[in-house]
């Protein structure tokens, strides 16, 4: 699992990232069990097809964004980058859930922040 140093380093891995990928629409994309008839187009139709995204898993302490890798295989953790925790509390407050629980969306403060972060 790469750190925030390894990261910045790995340009190949920070050109694929998908800013507008979100936990739901991986879900959709690439498991059979997603919401199926509200994928329009989204679904994984060529075999080695993936994603690279950053999600914030809300019970991890110190919290932090986790870059994931996901195909229709399965999902792979590549890299942990700790966050301010007043966003990370932002984001589980829009949602309107506990903390502690949930898988979420970068907020587009956090994206910028972590984009500002990697030298994007």
């Amino acid at each position: 699992m790469m750190d925030e140093e390894a990261l910045k380093n790995r340009r190949d891995l920070l050109a694929e990232i998908d800013w507008d990928m979100t936990p739901e629409r991986a879900v959709e994309t690439y498991l059979e069990w997603g919401t199926g008839w509200s994928r329009k187009g989204h679904a994984a139709t060529v075999p080695g097809q993936e994603s690279l995204y950053f999600v914030v898993y809300a019970w991890e302490e110190p919290p932090q964004a986790t870059l994931v890798r996901r195909n229709s295989q399965g999902m792979e953790e590549v890299a942990k980058i700790p966050v301010p925790d007043s966003m990370v509390r932002e984001i589980v407050e829009r949602e309107g859930r506990k903390p502690g629980v949930g898988v979420y969306a970068l907020s587009d403060d956090l994206k910028q922040w972590l984009q500002d972060r990697l030298g994007l």
